[in-house]
């Protein structure tokens, strides 16, 4: 599943604790975009930057009250508009 994205968009990993930016397409093959969709990654929903762990280590983002952990890999498949 690939959804087309305007050319402002940074991949989540781009990201610094902190900022936020809104969701502006998936790049994931097989089930893994509608695991996301069921982690609540959708185009149009905000998403914030909660920390990141050292070393390329894992990500920890909010959408609404939920938080998820995501390898740089996976965030590196979601494309953000940042605001």
């Amino acid at each position: 599943m690939s959804v087309s994205v305007p050319s402002s968009t940074v991949s989540l990993s781009a990201l610094a604790p902190g900022q936020r930016g809104v969701v502006r397409g998936l790049h994931a093959v097989d089930g893994f975009a509608h695991r996301l969709a069921a982690l609540g990654f959708r185009v149009g929903r905000p998403v914030a930057v909660i920390r990141r762990a050292p070393l390329g280590g894992p990500i920890q983002v909010r959408l609404g009250t939920t938080d998820v952990m995501l390898r740089c890999t996976e965030a590196n498949r979601i494309d953000i508009t940042p605001v």
